[in-house]
């Protein structure tokens, strides 16, 4: 079977009045809006986290594994897309996404009522990690069950516009997270937030998915699968009819690095990571960062619809294809000017005043050891080089290398004084001097242009994610389509996305340059733009299932 020659989603007589079409949207988006809800109020609250649930003697390494924490979850996605695709194949859409909303929601709830690192050690971080992984495990059989199940219910002219709804959740998963975590904020001092206050975001989730689960229940099978069903047409071994066969596993490869892994990239560049950048390296504080995000959102998350929409009327590929190169072209400068308007004091500063830190970069004393970060608590703690640069780039500080002082393994050179060693209070001090801010000051920031360019960062993410979606549908055909869409997805989503906050955190730290960890999206939306726009039709021939 070509790519040209694929499976409809619904045959010519299966016309869904609004009012089904509506319930079959609002069922299947639920699930995938409790995803984005759980892993944006896991990666806006990593910081918090990483002081409870990890050993305190290393904050930064435990910011670090508690980011890890987060990527594992994404690891075990595509394992988890195999397991739930397969039954998905076998058995049906609805009873599996209904299974997957389960244990995604029932381990998100239970991360609100771990014990602390204080109270039972090395416990209470693996008990995260485990969660995670069951997380991710569900996770990946959510997101396919839920397109599929829109797909399959949609005519081919709506079909771009009906998945573009489940695609929008990811803003509105992220909108909630951010209204749950001011609004818990907002009744406790900040200290108890610290220390407690972060779990209820978790344990409210309860809520969302008991209402969830109700809905779901009411669902009916998929017209497609059914009749596949009836006429003896289901796959009876969908992992091996999707990985064992060269015409199926092309198309998966294609599929993921021809578009999904670019999209992975250029989403949680534009929506997760922008966050992170705005608090850690801007240094806005959470509150404002997080209502500016929640702004833009509300702006910017209708493109997922219209994309959807322009999709079905143009077709897929370009529209996905333009939007992964807008991303490596204009994330750069966008985050640069995104700095300038957060922090303006910083900027001018940086360029008045530049930092040099004095050290021999080959050696040991000055390598940043990513395994030390992640599976030892002391870390790099010992490395006062490495120390220097962890405390200028977790300041939003860039800097260059020179040579070393004499005697010394590192030291800072700012508005022509030299301290030697690593003295963080000292460093501090100059740096103040040179008019480095500690915090970003909120009458100067620009948070009407900061929204703007949040806005403009969303709509070019819908342009590759709102049509995906249907198009993965599109690619595959229907006896294997739950297992064969949801594996790509979940690579893109799970590895070169999931992974994305932590390497770029890394590389900027490494390299000691703030806009460092945007190299790792740039590279890869250019790398896969080329190879879709070679190899992805613009829409696939579709046939009916009938």
């Amino acid at each position: 079977m070509t790519m040209d020659a694929r499976a409809t989603a619904v045959p010519a007589d299966q016309n869904l009045t609004r009012s089904e079409e509506r319930q079959v949207v609002l069922a299947s988006t639920l699930g995938t809006v409790f995803e984005w809800y759980d892993f944006f109020i896991y990666g806006s609250l990593a910081v918090f986290m990483s002081s409870v649930l990890f050993p305190p003697d290393n904050p930064t390494a435990a910011v670090l594994a508690s980011l890890g924490a987060l990527a594992a979850g994404f690891v075990i996605r595509p394992i988890g897309a195999v397991v739930f695709g397969r039954i998905g194949d076998l058995v049906g859409r609805k009873y599996t996404f209904l299974i997957t909303i389960v244990m995604m929601g029932g381990g998100t709830a239970l991360i609100g009522f771990l014990p602390t690192y204080a109270s039972v050690g090395h416990a209470a971080w693996i008990s995260l990690v485990m969660l995670r992984l069951i997380q991710g495990l569900a996770v990946g059989g959510e997101y396919g069950g839920a397109v599929i199940y829109v797909a399959e219910h949609s005519r081919p002219d709506r079909r771009g516009l009906l998945t573009g709804w489940i695609q929008i959740t990811s803003s509105v998963g992220l909108a909630l997270s951010i209204a749950v975590i001011i609004g818990t904020q907002s009744v406790m001092s900040e200290a108890d937030f610290k220390a407690w206050g972060w779990r209820a975001p978790f344990i409210i989730s309860i809520a969302m998915l008991a209402f969830s689960i109700y809905v779901r229940a009411k669902l009916h099978e998929s017209p497609v699968f059914t009749r596949l069903k009836a006429e003896r047409r289901l796959s009876r071994s969908p992992v091996r009819d999707t990985f064992a066969r060269w015409s199926s596993l092309r198309l998966v490869l294609i599929g993921l690095f021809g578009v999904t892994a670019g999209m992975g990239s250029t989403y949680f560049t534009g929506q997760f990571y922008v966050m992170i950048f705005m608090q850690q390296i801007a240094r806005i504080d959470l509150q404002t960062s997080y209502t500016l995000m929640a702004i833009g959102l509300v702006i910017g998350a209708p493109a997922f619809v219209f994309f959807g929409w322009l999709s079905d009327r143009v077709g897929r590929k370009w529209l996905m294809m333009t939007g992964l190169v807008l991303s490596a072209l204009c994330y750069r400068p966008m985050f640069s000017s995104l700095l300038e308007a957060a922090n303006p004091q910083l900027v001018a500063a940086t360029r008045s005043a530049p930092v040099t830190v004095h050290a021999d970069t080959t050696s040991e004393a000055c390598r940043f050891g990513l395994a030390a970060a992640l599976l030892s608590s002391h870390g790099d703690h010992g490395k006062p080089c490495v120390q220097a640069k962890k405390l200028l780039i977790g300041s939003g500080i860039n800097f260059s290398y020179a040579a070393p002082v004499d005697g010394q393994a590192v030291a800072m050179t700012v508005n022509g004084k030299t301290i030697a060693g690593y003295d963080a209070a000292a460093y501090r001090k100059a740096l103040s001097e040179a008019g480095y801010p500690a915090k970003a000051d909120p009458a100067k920031v620009s948070s009407a242009y900061i929204v703007f360019l949040l806005v403009v960062m969303t709509v070019i993410v819908a342009m590759v994610y709102g049509p995906v979606a249907s198009f993965l549908v599109e690619v595959f055909p229907a006896n294997i389509r739950y297992t064969a869409l949801s594996f790509p997805y979940h690579i893109g989503a799970g590895i070169f996305g999931g992974f994305l906050p932590f390497f770029a955190t890394y590389l900027s730290l490494a390299v000691g340059d703030v806009f460092a960890g945007l190299w790792y999206p740039v590279v890869i939306c250019t790398v896969v733009a080329v190879i879709g726009s070679i190899m992805l039709p613009n829409r696939p021939q579709i046939e009916t299932d009938h």
